[in-house]
């Protein structure tokens, strides 16, 4: 199923089934309006890599989602957009347990939009996401 602006926006206002990728990173948004996204990261041992902490990869993906539904909530259903950049900063390693991860649009402009997301687990921050988007007209 591809899912529309105001799908995405119903994930988190009504209930409806979330994408593939949020079930399958465990990842539940509870919070999209006016540009900020909040949600919690469900990280269990299939997350881990060899040295015992959450993967790099995984926590760019989390914060990925987050991201779309905070440019999603300042969107109509006549956009779209998709990931342009995304670049990673880690503050310090990330263990089993929940992840809270906060995303909001920073600028907005007609065609671009430039999105952060922080990672935070036991009250520190172990990583900060930014990513541009191209906004597309349908």
């Amino acid at each position: 199923m591809k899912y529309t602006i105001s799908d995405l926006q119903q994930v988190v206002s009504h209930g409806l089934t979330p994408p593939p990728c949020d079930t399958t990173m465990q990842v539940k948004v509870n919070f999209a309006e006016d540009g900020i996204s909040k949600g919690i990261w469900h990280v269990d041992q299939k997350y881990i890599n060899g040295l015992g902490v959450v993967m790099g990869g995984f926590m760019s993906s989390a914060a990925d989602i987050l991201m779309a539904y905070a440019i999603a909530s300042k969107l109509t259903e006549s956009q779209g957009f998709v990931s342009i950049d995304l670049d990673t900063t880690f503050h310090r390693p990330a263990f089993e347990g929940e992840i809270n991860v906060t995303a909001r649009v920073e600028k907005m402009g007609r065609t671009l939009a430039y999105v952060v997301a922080d990672l935070v687990q036991n009250d520190k921050k172990v990583a900060t996401c930014v990513s541009s988007l191209l906004i597309q007209q349908k």
